[in-house]
């Protein structure tokens, strides 16, 4: 099994795994050359070497002053492109979005990463591009939350967005996550700036299937105990382990879930009526 380095590009947090072809490793945090499928690229490293079955690469060189010097001049070189290319794409189609162009090390590269619906006209932008650069382009279409990972953004919790900050991948997030902590089923509320359900709603979502596994379901009719209230469960607090309970008479209690007998609905199945 090769030993192997984890670095990191500009366009996101996660970690790719590239061979060590070197006698010494370079430190933590400082910046690399590494040849991947696009070629040379620029990368920090963010691991000591251990065993990986499957690099995506392989480590070239620590970069020198002339390797990030000539980087920086080709971020600015795709930054220019980059609205060039934003005000061109107005004149082919409305359905195009620019998110980011990026060359590899030696400029022989550029890809140009975008967002669509509909099949852009492709072809007319390569030949606004083809004039201002001798690099072989390539356009690649991504989704929503590839797209939040490249730009960043804020989340509602007020911190940077985890797929921009430290998210590795992204796992299917579904409603009945959003429906299992008793959240609104508002779009606004439960979606993020990409505007796909929010990442975080799976990292709880296993401790309130635990909790919610104790509970009637919501619509079972039950009693308490003590006091002989009667009614039918309208609301489910997991974390206090309590449900309201919707009396004839309109009134509604709430009470210990332990303290109920369910006398018709059984138990919590995390469905809403």
């Amino acid at each position: 099994m090769p030993s192997c380095i984890a670095v990191k590009f500009d366009n996101g947090p996660k970690l790719h795994y590239v061979e060590m072809n070197t006698e010494t490793q370079p430190a933590i945090g400082r910046s690399c050359v590494v040849n991947t499928r696009r070629g040379l690229e620029m990368a920090v490293v963010r691991t000591e070497a251990k065993d990986y079955p499957k690099p995506n690469g392989h480590l070239v060189r620590e970069a020198t002053e002339d390797d990030i010097e000539g980087y920086e001049a080709l971020k600015e070189q795709a930054e220019e492109l980059k609205w060039f290319l934003k005000s061109k794409a107005k004149d082919h189609t409305q359905d195009f979005k620019v998110i980011a162009l990026e060359f590899n090390l030696d400029g022989s590269l550029l890809v140009v990463s975008y967002t669509s619906e509909e099949q852009p006209p492709l072809r007319n932008l390569l030949h606004e591009l083809l004039p201002y650069t001798k690099a072989r382009i390539e356009f690649v279409n991504v989704g929503p939350r590839d797209q939040a990972r490249m730009l960043g953004a804020l989340g509602v919790c007020g911190d940077g967005t985890c797929s921009s900050r430290w998210l590795q991948g992204f796992s299917a997030v579904g409603i009945r996550m959003a429906r299992d902590q008793q959240l609104p089923l508002n779009p606004e509320k439960i979606s993020g700036p990409c505007g796909r359900l929010m990442c975080c709603l799976q990292y709880e979502h296993e401790m309130y299937e635990d909790l919610l596994a104790s509970l009637p379901r919501r619509g079972a009719h039950a009693c308490h105990e003590e006091t002989n209230q009667c009614g039918r469960v309208i609301k489910l607090n997991p974390l206090k382990q309590t449900v309201d309970l919707q009396a004839e008479d309109g009134g509604i209690f709430e009470y210990p879930a332990a303290e109920l007998k369910v006398t018709r609905g059984g138990k919590q199945d995390r469905d809403f009526e």
